[in-house]
């Protein structure tokens, strides 16, 4: 077979190989094609390449091993942070800095990385005599001192535990003896001035600062504003009285600082997931802080539009299409949170259902809110949304001739601000079909290392949006704030004041409905793609389950009050077919109360896998497994018993939801005692 000479094979650069097994850990093995250079044999001594005709009609390559460590105890895994090769395996360091908060804490991992300080010098002698050596002859050393480094840099906050910082301070401890005059030292020292700084401002301020502020202290829908906001509002005008390039810009700029602020490691699913638990209110400050501004939004839209019993409907319908517009300038702004936001208010069932304020709608901006919606799609796992966030993220904004006659007269800023609860629900179906330990008690870090894909793109996104160049407006923040919120349950009684039940307008936009964002992803893995046994999405009376995968509840079979909305469709489980896998959601029959864990169950999964894969999701020993009888809820209080060696998949009711309960058999020897996540 004759090959056209200087043109490259169609081969893939890397292909996988396999598995090896070496000291407990297990690696997998790729081969890497790379192009070689070819001496010609006329090369001189002076290392001179002559050359050579006939050789430039050959490509030649060359094909390397590389390994990458893919599941470990955690000891072999801090112990690749200083003897990995950081050539073949760049993406090991990050990847664990990022992610082993979902499989040991900080103290833990320190204790197996830092070495313990050497012994006193002999008297007489100085430190700096020994500082040159400790960092010149010790690689293993300056590999240690690296790590802390970029640990310090990129999470400093998995050091905060005030009042003392233990962690911190052992850190401080060990560069003080092994690299006191490095840059490592100094940056130790300057996060510890910070954390003590940001304790003093937390004890001095007992209200926040703005209403945008980190922690999301925000107000609670439907509750009246502060009186000092209320006098400053009633001063100025009211939100829909200021222009659109004025509102649009104030939301990007809150939706910038507080996407900038989100800690990666927060969006992980096995630390998201348990955010209902009881004693959890402070899990994930800095993602709640971004849902609280999702719904504040949303509640802003509703409260606006349904919120004055006066209106007639040709005020409505232009409030309905100042905040398309906005939603719009949003857009043009590349802040996909906040226009994410107004959709889903405007999507939502009580303002759907108002045929007569959509029929009042001009043509143009229904057109354009038609237009936006698609941005959202569900289909295919919201691929439409992000393929566009790709296309942003490549792009540098529209140029200054494809501007809109009046928009913003200076360069867009480069964002994107992305909807985060996308990322939020990768990881979190992530986290449920992929298990945190392999066979062995070994730590499945492949699993990680797909975590950490997606974190790192949350930390590339967070970069980008620091170019952003808005400036606040605190007549507009202050009304904002004082932007009467109305609840789903005041939404829809509301609605119904103002328009009485009727059959839907075919003038109406036919969308999906509103539903925070907390309850978005709830309800994500709480029911199979497409299934909705309790009703239609366009019945607002509909009892849906609003659950989320380890929130505990007093009863499994426990709905939302009529009235509520219904609960958003899920996504498409990775991988599988809806036919092939389902994600159901088990607890255990105790006195811990019903906590729940999702694992993903395929057509090959028997009662036992399934039995040993949930105990260990709920931290319960796996020799117990033999101990328990899987039972599938069904409607009415009744129980499904799953035998033990059955096919679970068609084994199980697929008409009732998938919640299924771990009873412990007569005569079982052991009791369940579930250790904290």
């Amino acid at each position: 077979m004759e090959r056209t000479a200087g043109k490259e094979l169609a081969l893939a650069p890397l292909q996988d190989w396999g598995e090896e097994t070496e000291d407990g850990a297990v690696y997998s093995v790729s081969l890497r094609r790379q192009r070689s250079q070819r001496l010609s044999p006329g090369e001189g001594s002076g290392g001179r390449q002559v050359h050579n005709p006939a050789a430039d009609a050959f490509l030649y390559y060359r094909t390397s091993k590389v390994r990458a460590l893919r599941a470990a105890p955690l000891e072999r895994l801090v112990r690749e942070l200083v003897f990995g090769d950081r050539e073949q395996d760049p993406s090991f360091v990050p990847a664990f800095l990022a992610t082993h908060r979902a499989f040991a804490p900080t103290a833990r991992v320190l204790g197996l990385l830092l070495p313990p300080p050497p012994p006193p010098l002999p008297q007489g002698v100085e430190i700096k005599k020994t500082e040159g050596r400790d960092l010149s002859f010790n690689k293993n050393l300056r590999a240690v001192v690296s790590v802390l480094g970029c640990w310090l840099r990129d999470h400093p906050q998995d050091f905060w535990d005030p009042p003392a910082h233990p962690d911190l301070g052992s850190v401080r401890t060990f560069l003080g003896w092994a690299a006191p005059a490095g840059v490592e030292a100094r940056e130790a020292e300057k996060l510890l001035g910070d954390f003590l700084e940001e304790a003093e401002q937390r004890q001095e301020e007992e209200q926040p600062q703005v209403w945008a502020g980190l922690m999301g202290a925000a107000q609670i829908p439907g509750s009246d504003p502060p009186e000092n906001c209320l006098e400053e509002v009633q001063e100025g005008l009211e939100l829909l009285d200021f222009s659109l390039d004025e509102v649009a810009e104030q939301l990007t700029l809150t939706d910038v600082e507080l996407f900038s602020r989100v800690r990666p490691c927060e969006c992980l699913g096995s630390v998201w997931s348990q955010r209902d638990r009881p004693g959890a209110i402070g899990t994930a400050p800095s993602v709640r802080a971004t849902v609280t501004q999702f719904n504040m939004v949303t509640g802003c839209v509703l409260g606006s539009v349904l919120g004055e019993p006066g209106l007639a409907t040709p005020q409505r319908a232009q409030r309905i299409e100042k905040w398309i517009r906005i939603a719009q300038r949003c857009r043009e702004l590349r802040n996909f949170s906040s226009l994410r936001a107004i959709l889903s208010a405007l999507q939502s069932n009580p303002l759907y259902r108002l045929k007569h304020c959509w029929g009042a709608v001009s043509r143009e901006p229904l057109s354009i809110f038609r237009k936006l919606s698609k941005i959202f799609s569900d289909e295919n796992n919201h691929l439409s949304s992000r393929e566009i966030l790709f296309q942003e993220e490549a792009t540098e904004g529209p140029q200054e001739e494809d501007r809109h006659p009046g928009s913003l007269p200076s360069k867009l800023p480069p964002g994107p601000v992305p909807y985060l609860g996308t990322f939020l629900t990768d990881l979190i179906m992530l986290d449920t079909a992929l298990p945190d330990m392999l066979e062995g008690d070994l730590i499945n870090f492949e699993k990680r290392r797909k975590e950490w894909e997606i974190l790192a793109h949350i930390q590339q996104l967070q970069k980008r949006c620091q170019s952003y160049c808005l400036s606040p407006c605190p007549p507009i923040l202050a009304a904002l704030r004082a932007q009467r919120q109305l609840s789903e349950e005041q939404s829809y009684r509301v609605s119904r004041v103002i328009e009485p039940p009727a059959a839907s307008c075919p003038s109406s936009p036919h969308v999906q409905r509103r539903i925070s964002l907390t309850k978005r992803l709830s309800a994500k893995l709480s029911r199979e793609r497409g299934s909705s046994p309790c009703g239609s999405a366009g019945d607002p009376s509909s009892p849906t389950s609003s659950l989320s995968p380890g929130s505990p509840l007093s009863s499994p079979r426990m709905r939302d009050p009529p009235g509520s909305p219904p609960a958003s469709p899920g996504l498409q489980h990775p991988n599988t077919k809806d036919s092939e896998a389902r994600v159901i959601r088990v607890s255990i029959d105790n006195d811990h109360g019903n906590l729940y864990r999702s694992i993903l169950l395929t057509s090959q999964d028997k009662a036992p896998s399934v039995i040993q894969r949930a105990l260990q999701k709920h931290n319960v020993a796996q020799p117990w497994a033999r101990d328990y009888q899987l039972f599938q809820l069904l409607p009415g209080d009744k129980e499904l018993l799953i035998p033990d060696n059955a096919n679970v998949f068609y084994a199980m009711s697929p008409a009732a939801p998938g919640d299924f309960m771990l009873r412990q058999k007569e005569g079982a020897r052991h009791t369940t005692s579930i250790s904290p996540t």
